[in-house]
């Protein structure tokens, strides 16, 4: 086995390399970079499923970063059970071929109860007050008392909202680099978000993006030269490229108005009431899941779907066949965004009656994923005020809202989910020494694979 540190430079394209990244340039001017075709749906939890199980969503059954739970009537958005991912990791097998080899799993997703040997994911605690604590899991259990003891917390806040930053991919690198010195794991699976943030604030195009591109590199760059020092191999890869975008697209919406939503008035404000709906769709970046609770309406709600401006394509179960994401959890149409557009979980018609956690970063109550959620709402007077007064009630244990993020899905200038036309903007895989290279997000499997055992799966 020879020991390998793959690192995760979310957002990385080819079209990001160059000047504004000199350390990364300089690796893939000695190794070699291979576009990849990305996952479908481009998000997290099943980019990261295709490349650690060989599978596409179909069989590994991570169809989006959340889906509807059919049984619990409920949406369920980024939980953490590394169960949830159906079929042997890329540990697993290689955990067989060498019983000596060990795994470090650090912040990618699906990480809590899984196999690997190490693993350190964000998860915060919630005390029967109701107040949110900030915190890591761990396993082992202990390691989290140990590393923050000599790196300090995780700073929670910068990996993601309003002030997601380049701290909490510094803190992981560093964390990567602490297990390294205390375990020496075979494979080190290392998560860097940080492009992921303001590529979605701001675009890929803004000017002020190669500010971010100067801080992940010099990031990537220190641990690229910690681990080869080492003798250990380093792998560069990411999940999705991001693209610009101009148009947010109220599914919902829509579908409320044909009378499919319903809503549900608690404390005089609007909520969507999944198990009663005739139809409603789980938003993800460029993809939406929509389930259909009568089939005798799927034409009606297809057709409907397929009218609205900023929808490319409506994947029925051949569709959904075709692009190896026909399971169970899946929706029962998919909907893919066309270039330029992403779609909201918005389903209210009026801001005054949407749900308190709409302004709020929730990411586990609201039925989609929300980038607004990187803003605060420029509305806000004296927002800095604002923020330090709700902080401080929460702090001397007052029950209250961070109620400061904006509806205006507008401000949202990248996205990502559909396969781009432009292969500059598909993710990377750069490494050296491959017989063969990754054509698709699946392929990742056995090119890993191969690095770390030193022979082929074939």
């Amino acid at each position: 086995m020879k020991r390998t540190a793959v690192i995760n430079v979310v957002g990385l394209t080819s079209g990001l390399i160059g000047d504004r990244t000199p350390n990364i340039q300089a690796f893939v001017e000695r190794t070699q970079l291979n576009k990849v075709k990305p996952a479908f749906p481009a998000v997290t939890c099943t980019a990261q499923s295709d490349m650690l199980t060989g599978k596409p969503p179909a069989q590994h059954g991570a169809v989006a970063n959340g889906w509807y739970n059919r049984d619990y009537s409920e949406v369920h958005f980024w939980k953490q059970s590394n169960h949830i991912v159906q079929g042997p990791k890329l540990w697993d097998e290689l955990k067989q071929q060498d019983p000596n080899f060990t795994c470090a799993k650090l912040f990618w997703w699906y990480n809590m109860y899984s196999s690997a040997d190490y693993s350190i994911t964000p998860r915060p605690m919630y005390p029967a007050d109701g107040s949110k604590v900030f915190d890591v899991y761990s396993h082992p259990m202990g390691m989290k008392e140990e590393i923050k003891a000599e790196l300090g917390d995780f700073p929670f806040h910068t990996f993601w909202g309003p002030k997601a930053g380049i701290e909490c991919s510094k803190w992981i690198a560093e964390s990567a680099k602490w297990v390294e010195t205390k375990h020496q794991p075979t494979l080190n699976l290392i998560y860097l978000p940080h492009l992921d943030y303001n590529l979605q604030r701001l675009g890929p195009d803004d000017l002020a993006i190669g500010k971010d591109l100067r801080k992940i590199d010099r990031v990537v760059g220190d641990l690229i030269q910690f681990f080869e020092a080492k003798d250990i191999q380093v792998v560069l890869l990411s999940e999705y490229g991001i693209t610009a975008v101009d148009r947010p697209v109220h599914i919902n919406r829509v579908l409320r108005q044909k009378g499919w939503i319903t809503i549900k008035e608690e404390l005089g404000l609007e909520q969507l009431d999944y198990g009663a709906s005739q139809a409603f769709a789980v938003a993800d970046h460029q993809v939406a899941h929509v389930y259909v609770k009568d089939r005798d309406l799927l034409p009606s709600v297809k057709e409907s779907l397929e009218h609205i401006e900023g929808v490319e394509r409506v994947l029925d179960y051949e569709g959904k066949r075709e692009l190896g994401i026909n399971h169970e959890r899946a929706g029962d149409l998919i909907v893919i965004s066309d270039h330029h557009s992403w779609f909201t979980y918005y389903y209210w018609m009026d801001d005054a009656v949407a749900p308190d956690f709409a302004r709020c970063v929730d990411i586990h109550r609201k039925p989609g994923y929300d980038p607004v959620e990187l803003f605060v709402d420029p509305d806000i007077q004296a927002k800095a005020l604002k923020i330090g007064w709700i902080l401080l009630k929460k702090k001397l244990g007052f029950r209250t809202l961070l109620d400061v993020i904006p509806l205006d899905a507008s401000l949202v200038k990248g996205s990502h989910g559909r396969i781009p036309e432009d292969e500059d903007d598909w993710p990377v895989f750069i490494a050296d020494g491959l017989e063969s290279h990754p054509a698709s997000s699946t392929d990742v499997y056995q090119s890993l694979h191969s690095l770390v055992s030193g022979s082929s799966l074939n």
